[in-house]
């Protein structure tokens, strides 16, 4: 590869900052679901019926006992919500800089669109990840393992997305408040967790890819030392008067 060549592809520093991001938002989201299943399985049949014989507005002495768990449950759907925002930011801008790290020419609207269009985000987005590490040119032999590391990511999200758009909506008319489970939070727990790993994977590779390398191959260092020059007035070594 010409010199000039890997300027161009790795312009950029790799974004270490923004796979941090990532992970970060992508814990936060798990556990703020987590802790909406829990009050869910907790409070939240009961506080349905309570809610229910109200008529969804609580009011009156008999109505302050529901109005903590209420505001609890409001913060909790929040907090789920907002995790959710932030992590897809978080990765959006990861791949974003990771892509442009390979090239810095790179826009940001095959992101956009993959990730936006209905039906062409349910395969684009794994398809330009895996441009992604095409472009970084990891070593031979390692494709059979990220292929897998990829596929096991992007199905456990379709899971993910499957059961909150199909299942919860079933399991909320049975009398909870949301119908969010230990089955979606499981799945999502796998998809967040996979997709770290991709990301971390990907930041490593660039990061290895752009680190200098300590001698090119075959190049053999030879070691010359200087000879010690002469005190003024003193006589060299194998020379008389």
């Amino acid at each position: 590869m010409a010199r000039g060549e890997n300027n161009v592809r790795y312009a950029q520093v790799p974004p270490t900052r923004a796979a941090s991001a990532v992970y970060v938002t992508l814990a936060a989201q798990v556990l703020s679901l987590g802790a909406l299943v829990i009050f869910e399985h907790a409070r939240g049949r009961h506080l349905a019926a309570q809610l229910a014989a109200f008529g969804g507005r609580p009011q009156g002495a008999d109505a302050e006992a529901v109005v903590g768990a209420v505001t609890v449950f409001a913060v909790l759907l929040m907090l789920v919500a907002g995790t959710s925002i932030a992590a897809a930011a978080a990765y959006v801008t990861w791949l974003v800089r990771a892509r442009q790290a390979n090239d810095r020419s790179a826009t940001s609207g095959p992101v956009a669109a993959a990730w936006l269009i209905p039906g062409v985000n349910l395969l684009a987005p794994v398809v330009l990840v895996d441009e992604l590490w095409h472009g970084i040119r990891p070593p031979a032999g390692r494709r059979g393992r990220w292929v897998a590391l990829l596929a096991a990511w992007w199905l456990s999200w379709l899971a993910t997305l499957a059961l909150v758009t199909i299942r919860v909506p079933l399991a909320s008319s049975g009398g909870g408040l949301t119908g969010v489970g230990v089955l979606e939070l499981a799945c999502l727990s796998l998809a967040a967790l996979l997709c770290a790993a991709t990301v971390r994977e990907l930041t490593r590779l660039q990061c290895t890819a752009r680190a200098p390398r300590a001698a090119e191959p075959g190049t053999v260092h030879t070691f010359s030392p200087q000879q010690p020059h002469p005190a003024p007035g003193s006589t060299p070594i194998g020379r008389t008067g």
